[in-house]
């Protein structure tokens, strides 16, 4: 029998797929990339058709030097790198390293790691596709071309190790000028006027809102104009007009792709992107299931397709029709629309149905359940009936007011009894049976003072969703591009919102001044459209490269004469150094901003940047002030610590508890919900409060680690000690023995 060398990425995906392979399958990993061009140098030949300088990376040369003598005693060779245009490259470079023919039957590829997936893969391979290949290499040498002769610039213009990107320098982009029209915004008034109503005096109140004036759309800017509203309202005869009554389905959301599943994690269970992708490669590569083995649970994670297979369809099909009813199921299998994508593999789904989230829970990680049961929740609702509800609108009129009460009741969960899209439940609005011409009572008249609001900083969730939206990156690039952006510091996250640094915006300013097509959304898109094109064989990856490069460095050369050097602005603090004196100043750091001496080198003292909260401790009279965890993780505590050793997770408002006089304290939850206490814990208004099981509850979390800490640390000494004895008491053994030869 023949041996078969089958090359993976990861040794976790080649474990799985060594279970589903015979024994004259070897399966080897690549680790990823074992090629790239040079980081000392810029790696492309631009006079010579922009041709690629590849070299081995460096620190794998023994991993290469093991897949070569693999493949040398091997009769075949099989790549399966990933199915995307990055796994396609892969394979590509590990046919030209391993000496197989790419126009040889030696590509395989699986959208899930499953014993039917690999075992079809393997009898079905093809040459390895270079259009895929060539629309990887022209993003490398574009991001090669930008990163290397645009960062250069900013070294020597604003400050060394910063970088410019072709798509980061956008998505930074993006975030300042959302900031910049925060900070322009003008805050404007207005009110809203809601009534409470009644069919007859003792039957439940309903709320209308008053929507129009002499059939004009409300609009009042001032309380004089809301009081005058309110007063006449309380005058007039409420009588209903128009009831309409009328069943409205709610539809499901299709299955994931990357983007949307990095922004439900991020919304639903505060996930980073980069945690997201790395859970998902562990779900995909394959985890231990008990006897199983390792077992691959989800489809591959990098796609923006939201195609599923007819058996996938089926499988789960039959899964609702056993644990629900027929009436949960569509006639047909829905069919969901797709952007323009790849389309290369399947949407992210469960590789089986049968492994229910609560069946494999103790087999994953915390944080593993929580992507599972998401990823398996949402595909299965995807495949459900639409959730139907029960709507009556009602108008009344009121003289020349006409107000408007809304009523809403689910009368059929369809998909909902899975997945909830929302963070919390909808609830029913429920009015009661009204006739035309009806009169009915007012009972209260609430005005309501709002003032409009800017547009939100991006959190992780928006920001994706902008840059799928725009067309910037593709599904595998989202979560690289923030954690770039991050690292350089042109962004910070404060409290999951994205802001931008001074730096930020000094770079920023700057690319958009000398080259604007390179933060330009529309143009950044359309070199990802143009980068579809050579993938599907249309273009040509050199046309585009010479396209873009030629104006590029014309660009580049006006702007080295034309840029002088770029200070950027420090801001001074009111805080002397201790050490030399010098009043210190405020640096940007990975982490968040901090007071540095502007003596350096000479002086090097730092420290962190205080951030007065405005609420005074009641233990000692100090400022209460922000401070940041060796994590990176915000907490509160006194300014005169150690002194005073008040601390606390929750922010301190400036409102005081009613019961004891003293401040309190916000508690936040996952879903967006939070809570305020007392901080006197032994204020009466604490008795009975939600927040008392939580802390009690981290308390004895607390106390069982250290005790588990405490009795892991005697076992050590007890070991340690027991091992001291049993060495002294053979050392013992062996001079009784000794003693014993001698006296014979």
């Amino acid at each position: 029998m023949s041996k078969v060398l089958v090359v993976v990425e990861s040794p976790a995906k080649a474990k799985t797929i060594e279970k589903y392979l015979g024994k004259n399958y070897v399966v080897k990993a690549s680790m990823g990339h074992l090629r790239d061009l040079p980081k000392s140098q810029f790696g492309i030949d631009v006079e010579n058709n922009f041709s690629p300088k590849y070299i081995n990376i460096r620190g794998k040369g023994d991993l290469i030097k093991s897949l070569k003598s693999a493949a040398k005693s091997a009769d075949k060779v099989f790549l399966a790198s990933d199915p995307d245009r990055e796994g396609e490259a892969i394979a590509w470079h590990l046919a030209h390293i391993l000496n197989v023919d790419e126009d040889e039957k030696c590509r395989i590829v699986f959208n899930e790691i499953t014993k039917p997936a690999i075992q079809n893969a393997v009898k079905s391979p093809r040459p390895i596709n270079i259009d895929r290949v060539d629309a990887q290499q022209a993003r490398r040498m574009l991001d090669r071309i930008v990163g290397y002769k645009l960062s250069p610039l900013l070294w020597r213009k604003v400050r060394k190790g910063l970088s410019a990107g072709r798509v980061q320098s956008v998505t930074v982009k993006l975030i300042c000028d959302r900031e910049k029209e925060i900070q322009s915004f003008i805050s404007e008034e207005y009110w809203t006027i809601d009534t409470k109503l009644r069919e007859k005096v003792k039957s439940p109140m309903f709320d209308a809102e008053l929507i129009t004036i002499d059939g004009e759309k409300l609009a009042v800017n001032n309380e004089k104009v809301a009081t005058e509203i309110c007063d006449a309202l309380e005058k007039q005869t409420f009588v209903v007009k128009e009831v309409k009554k009328r069943q409205r389905q709610r539809k499901a959301l299709p299955p994931f792709i990357t983007s949307s599943l990095q922004q439900d994690a991020s919304r639903k269970l505060g996930f980073t992107s980069r945690k997201t992708m790395m859970l998902a490669q562990q779900l995909y590569e394959g985890l231990e299931l008990g006897r199983k083995g390792p077992v691959g649970l989800i489809t591959y994670m990098r796609t923006d397709s939201t195609r599923v297979s007819d058996l996938a369809q089926q499988e789960v099909r039959d899964y609702v029709n056993a644990e629900f009813s027929a009436e949960y199921l569509p006639e047909k299998p829905p069919v969901y629309s797709t952007k323009k994508s790849q389309d290369a593999h399947e949407a992210i789904r469960p590789t089986s149905i049968i492994y229910t989230p609560d069946s494999i829970e103790k087999y994953l990680s915390k944080d593993q359940y929580k992507l599972y049961r998401l990823i398996w929740e949402r595909f299965v609702a995807s495949q459900m009936a639409p959730a139907i509800y029960d709507t009556l609108t009602i108008q009344i009129s009121a003289g020349k007011y006409g107000l408007k009460a809304t009523g809403s009741q689910l009368k059929f969960p369809g998909f909902r009894a899975v997945y909830i899209e929302s963070k919390e439940q909808d609830k029913d609005v429920t009015l009661p049976e009204l006739a035309i011409d009806q009169v009915i009572k007012l009972q209260k008249v609430l005005p309501k003072q709002h003032f409009t609001e800017p547009p939100p900083r991006y959190n992780e969730a928006s920001l994706v969703k902008t840059l799928e939206e725009k067309g910037i990156g593709r599904p595998s690039t989202y979560s690289p591009i923030i954690e770039t952006i991050l690292g350089r510091g042109y962004v910070v996250r404060v409290d999951k919102k994205f802001e931008p640094t001074e730096l930020g915006f000094v770079v920023v300013d700057m690319l958009k001044e000398y080259f604007e097509t390179i933060v330009d959304a529309e143009f950044t898109a359309g070199l990802e459209n143009q980068l579809d094109e050579i993938a599907e064989g249309k273009i040509d990856k050199n046309q585009l490269l010479e396209e873009f490069y030629e104006p590029f460095a014309k660009t580049l050369e006006h702007a080295e004469e034309a840029i002088g050097h770029v200070e950027l602005p420090e801001e001074i603090s009111d805080i002397p150094c201790e050490h030399c004196g010098r009043m210190m100043v405020v640096k940007q750091g990975r982490y968040g901003k901090f007071l540095a001496c502007p003596g350096f080198p000479e002086c090097r003292n730092t420290k962190p940047l205080l951030k007065d909260t405005g609420v005074i401790c009641t233990k000692c009279g100090g400022a209460i002030v922000e401070r940041r965890s060796k994590r990176g993780k915000h907490f509160y505590g006194c300014k005169n610590y150690p002194e005073c050793d008040f601390v606390s997770w929750d922010m301190p408002l400036k409102e005081n508890c009613e019961v004891c006089g003293a401040f309190m304290l916000k508690h936040n939850y996952k879903n967006g919900r939070f809570i305020t206490y007392c901080s006197n814990e032994e204020c009466t208004s604490r008795i009975d409060h939600p927040i008392n099981k939580e802390l009690e509850k981290n308390k004895k979390k607390t106390q069982e680690q250290a005790e588990k800490k405490e009795n892991a640390d005697v076992a050590l000494d007890n070991s340690k000690k027991s091992g001291k004895t049993k060495t002294t008491q053979k050392k013992s053994t062996k001079k009784t023995s000794r003693k014993k030869a001698e006296e014979k």
